[in-house]
């Protein structure tokens, strides 16, 4: 496997999953709950837009249009048809297609799993600092 920018940070969002699993099986078996299907949650989201991590909520759909921009831009001038029109109407080169789109993808969430993971460490930080306890 070669190293590329996409395999770092593929590597460095299973790392940050990893190293978050122990924390999320502990809660589950705590609350006897999945913190995301609960009312918890639920009650913590619209906090989150208003906390000291509603930043994330701008960088993270920000990273995701410039990635996408750039992938189509690439795509334009490589003489490629657009993604969605290549998978639907060219058949000879849909395998392709679904691979680059897997990558496309996989870079995605992993930009998004490290700069989430950033955006708390940072949130977490300032709030300490500020003796508020743990961020959003």
């Amino acid at each position: 496997m070669k190293v590329t920018r996409s395999n770092i940070v593929t590597a460095i969002a299973a790392l940050i999953l990893v190293a978050a699993l122990p924390s999320a099986i502990r809660d589950t078996f705590e609350t006897g709950r999945l913190y995301l299907f609960s009312r918890r949650f639920l009650d913590e989201l619209p906090q989150r837009f208003t906390g000291p991590g509603r930043f994330r909520f701008i960088l993270q759909p920000s990273i995701a249009i410039l990635i996408g921009l750039r992938g189509g831009l690439a795509d334009a001038r490589a003489g490629r048809p657009a993604y969605l029109y290549g998978l639907l109407m060219g058949g000879e080169n849909r395998r392709d297609l679904i691979r680059s789109g897997w990558v496309a993808v996989r870079n995605l969430v992993g930009m998004g799993i490290v700069l989430d993971a950033v955006a708390r460490a940072l949130t977490n930080r300032v709030a300490a600092a500020f003796g508020r306890g743990r961020g959003a």
